[in-house]
C-alpha cells in the first residue's frame, strides 16, 4: 500500500465556489504560472504517484459557499484518478483544508477525533504553560489536524492524523524587537501544538492503535535563530523518544547532521538572496509496530529522486504543481 502526504499549494486557487476547475490561461496563486498549468501538472503528479491515499495540504477551502469534497471529487474525476473519495475534518478559516483523497477498493475512511482532558480534540483548545509564568495559556489550531480511523481492505486498522502546524514567520511584525518577540511567540506557539499532537499519538497508542502521522510539520532542524532557545524542534516533539517514538528516515538523517547533506521536501525562492532555499518539512511518521511492515520512504523531489530528474515530465510537473514535493510511504498492510 501506498500513503502520500503532499503540501498543494494555493490548491483553493483552481476551483471555482461551484468546485469546478477553473483550467484557464488565468494567473494562479503562484508565481508566473497559470491555473491550466498548475491543474495539468497536478493532475501529472498524482497520476505518477499511484497512491492509494493521498493526505492533501493546503487542500481547497470550505466555507458557505465552498466544499473541499465537492472540489477534490472535481480533480479526482479530471484525471481519471482512483482516489475517488474524500474525507474532511474540522474546517478552518485559512482557505487551506486538510482533506485525504483515497481509493475506496482499498480502504474505508472516517474522521474520528478523539480527546482526553490531557489531550483534547483538535477542535477544542489546549491549556499549557508556554513561558513559565505560572499561567495557563490557551493553545488553539489555526488548522486542526485531520484525525482518521482507517480500516484496509485486508482488515488491518489504524489512525492517520494529517497535521499542518502553523508557520513560525512573524508576519506583520515592524522592526527587530517586534520581529523577535512575535517569533519566539509563534514558536511558542507551535511547540505547543507539537506537544498536544504528540499526546493525541500518545494515548492511541495506549489503546493500542497503529499510528501514522503525516503533513508539514513547518519546522526541522536548522530553520531558524531561535531553535536552540527552546532546545527541541516541533518534529522531534511530535517523534517522541525511547519505545513510543515514532519513526521517519528523514527526519532521523536530518537531525542527525548539522552539516553535510540534508533531505529536503520543499523549495522556496529567497527574492531578496536571488537564491533557492531547501528545506525538510514533510513528514510520514510511523509507530514502532508498523515499522515492521517493510517501510519504504521516498522524497519526490526532482533534483533529489533520480527516478523524478530522469522522467523530464515528471520533473517540471513537480517544479510547477507546488513549491512542496510529495512524500510517499509503501508499507504492507
Amino acid at each position: 500500500m501506498r500513503i502520500a502526504t503532499y503540501n498543494t499549494e494555493w490548491f483553493d486557487a483552481l476551483f471555482d465556489d461551484s468546485g469546478a476547475l477553473m483550467e484557464d490561461g488565468g494567473w494562479s496563486a503562484r508565481y508566473n504560472v497559470t491555473r491550466a498549468r498548475q491543474i495539468g501538472a497536478l493532475g501529472h503528479v498524482f497520476t505518477a504517484l499511484d497512491a492509494d491515499a493521498v493526505m492533501v495540504i493546503e487542500a481547497p477551502d470550505t466555507s458557505r459557499k465552498r466544499s473541499t469534497t465537492r472540489a477534490l471529487s472535481a480533480f479526482a474525476e479530471r484525471f481519471d484518478l482512483r482516489l475517488r473519495e474524500v474525507v474532511t475534518g474540522f474546517a478552518n478559516d485559512t482557505q487551506q483544508e486538510i482533506a485525504l483523497l483515497y481509493d475506496p477498493d482499498v480502504m474505508q475512511v472516517s474522521h474520528a477525533p478523539t480527546g482526553t482532558p490531557d489531550a483534547p480534540r483538535f477542535d477544542a483548545e489546549f491549556r499549557i504553560d508556554l513561558d513559565i509564568d505560572a499561567t495557563e495559556d490557551r493553545v488553539v489550531f489555526s488548522k486542526p489536524p485531520l484525525e482518521l480511523l482507517v480500516q484496509t481492505a485486508t482488515g488491518q486498522s489504524l489512525r492517520l492524523i494529517g497535521a499542518h502546524l502553523k508557520s513560525k514567520a512573524p508576519h506583520g511584525a515592524a522592526g527587530r524587537d517586534a520581529v523577535m518577540r512575535l517569533a519566539i511567540a509563534n514558536r511558542r506557539k507551535q511547540l505547543a501544538q507539537a506537544i498536544w499532537l504528540r499526546r493525541r499519538v500518545d494515548a492511541l497508542l495506549d489503546a493500542g492503535d497503529p499510528v501514522i502521522v503525516l503533513g508539514d510539520l513547518n519546522d526541522g532542524p536548522g530553520l531558524d535563530e531561535y531553535e536552540n532557545l527552546f532546545g527541541r524542534s516541533s518534529v522531534e516533539i511530535v517523534l517522541g523518544q525511547g519505545a513510543r517514538a515514532l519513526i521517519d528516515p528523514h527526519a532521523t538523517t536530518a537531525l542527525s547532521r548539522r552539516i553535510g547533506a540534508q533531505p529536503s521536501s520543499a523549495r522556496f525562492y529567497i527574492s531578496t538572496e536571488k537564491r533557492y532555499l531547501q528545506a525538510l518539512l514533510d513528514y510520514i511518521m510511523i509507530s514502532s509496530d508498523l515499522a515492521r511492515r517493510t517501510p519504504r520512504w521516498r522524497i519526490w523531489h526532482p533534483f533529489e529522486d533520480p527516478v523524478c530528474w530522469e522522467d523530464e515530465a515528471l520533473r517540471a510537473a513537480l517544479l510547477t504543481a507546488s513549491d512542496h514535493f510529495p512524500v510517499t510511504l509503501d508499507i504492507d498492510l
